[in-house]
């Protein structure tokens, strides 16, 4: 029997560490404790294989054990309510190897406890450092940002590669056009996981196509299904599985997706086999999952499951100071696919470019580039190349676009500073029918800087 794996379970209440115990002594000797102080002493004292532990404990809490666990390089799963889900991100991105959602599913739980003694304990990480990017610092290969500036993606690309190496799911939030596809590439790329990178555009498929094509199907599951083939959870294997447009998938497609995210197990359509595949997965998504979930339209579970991480990628028009650099690269790129020598943009077309809205953001920029790199009529991108200058109109900049109609308020109003400004607000506003986004845009501030300023006038 002593060649059995020995876990350590740490709870305060005696029910669940009591049912625990129960359920795990089947298969794994048990030691078990009370408190964190009490864990911790008995991770320094004994010998066991992996700490099952709840996070919110008197005392010494969840996060104290994870710390000593690690120091002797004991793998560390998190019991934890969703009401200190927070914490429990923060538990995964030190180095934790899972955490389950209370009520606990026992059998959910085992497959998590089966896979981290598998894969044991990986080298304790440090606590992440807040990101400080610097001119200087290191450009992934493939990324584009101007030379000694300190861009808001700079910041992106560096929490990107900080949480490459962890195990946590990541949740991608942007505008259509961001990016947010090569940031998934990025962070699989510098996690050093052997297998593919595996992406699936959820929006371009019905439910029963998309659960095909996640789980595979069994031969004759239906009608055309002429041999087993294996979904795309499989073939992703020590890899990546990146699914965009996650906030298109039904409820019952949210629900399988959990159990798998949890259990990093599932059946094939039309199979009983259990499968199993360590993936990790990437998310991305246009729309605020958040407030879907406060809406009802997306369970709050898998909401959780897919957001350890989140990262929310900036629209161009916030980022102008990238352009010139994306330009210069998507030059480049046409004109070699198309045989021709690299163009060069004069100062004015760069400044139209660089001020136009951008509501596609960087693929509406490639597709515009592409353009007039095919149809230009020699070596120089001028303004006659321009989209639209065949009917004589030109690129409204966003400059021109703002100042049509921008708000405004008369200078002999009587109104205060924080008076107009608020008047200025509640134009935008008005005018862009509550749409912070737009609003901003209008008064050519960041969406960010306009929230803070709604907060500190109170609206």
């Amino acid at each position: 029997m002593s060649d059995r794996k020995k876990l350590l379970i740490a709870d305060d209440e005696f029910n669940t560490r009591a049912a625990l115990e129960r359920y795990f002594k089947r298969k794994y000797r048990i030691e078990t404790a009370a408190d964190g102080e009490e864990a911790i002493a008995l991770i320094g004292q004994t010998d066991c294989d992996l700490v099952l532990t709840d996070l919110r404990m008197p005392g010494a809490d969840g996060m104290s054990v994870l710390k000593a666990a690690a120091a002797r390089g004991i793998p560390c799963v998190l019991l934890t309510a969703y009401g200190s889900i927070t914490d429990a991100v923060s538990a995964v991105k030190l180095g934790a190897y899972d955490f389950v959602s209370k009520p606990v599913k026992l059998n959910q739980l085992e497959t998590v406890v089966e896979a981290a003694l598998a894969r044991g304990s990986a080298p304790a990480e440090k606590e992440p450092v807040p990101v400080r990017p610097t001119a200087s610092a290191p450009v992934p290969e493939g990324i584009v940002t101007p030379e000694g500036k300190n861009t808001p993606m700079l910041a992106v690309y560096e929490t990107a590669r900080t949480v490459a190496p962890s195990r946590a799911s990541v949740l991608l939030r942007g505008e259509s056009g961001t990016g947010k596809e090569v940031i998934a590439r990025l962070i699989h790329e510098t996690s050093g996981r052997q297998g593919p990178f595996v992406a699936v555009h959820c929006a371009a498929l019905t439910s029963t196509i998309l659960e095909s094509e996640l789980f595979g199907y069994e031969k004759g599951a239906f009608t055309g299904a002429n041999e087993r083939r294996s979904g795309k959870f499989e073939q992703a294997d020590k890899g990546t599985v990146f699914l965009d447009e996650i906030g298109e998938i039904d409820a019952a497609t949210q629900v399988k997706l959990l159990r798998v995210l949890e259990t990093r197990s599932f059946e094939r359509v039309g199979g009983t086999e259990t499968v199993k595949s360590d993936f990790r997965l990437i998310s991305a998504t246009n729309k605020d999952l958040r407030k879907m979930v406060q809406e009802g339209t997306f369970r709050e579970d898998p909401f959780y499951r897919l957001s350890v991480i989140n990262l929310e990628l900036p629209p161009l028009r916030e980022r102008r100071e990238e352009i010139p650099a994306l330009v210069e690269k998507f030059t480049a790129e046409f004109a070699r696919e198309n045989g021709r020598n690299t163009p060069t943009v004069t100062p004015e077309v760069m400044a139209q470019l660089v001020n136009a809205p951008w509501r596609g953001n960087i693929r509406e920029l490639r597709n515009c580039i592409e353009s007039m790199v095919v149809l230009s009529r020699g070596d120089v991108l001028d303004k006659v190349d321009l989209p639209g200058q065949e009917t004589n109109t030109t690129l409204i900049t966003h400059s021109e676009a703002v100042a049509a109609e921008k708000p405004s308020v008369p200078e002999n109003s009587g109104l205060g500073l924080r008076e107009a400004e608020i008047k200025l607000i509640e134009q935008a506003l008005e005018k862009c029918g509550g749409n912070r986004t737009k609003a901003a845009e209008l008064l050519g501030i960041s969406r960010r800087t306009l929230q803070r300023r709604l907060a500190e006038l109170g609206k």
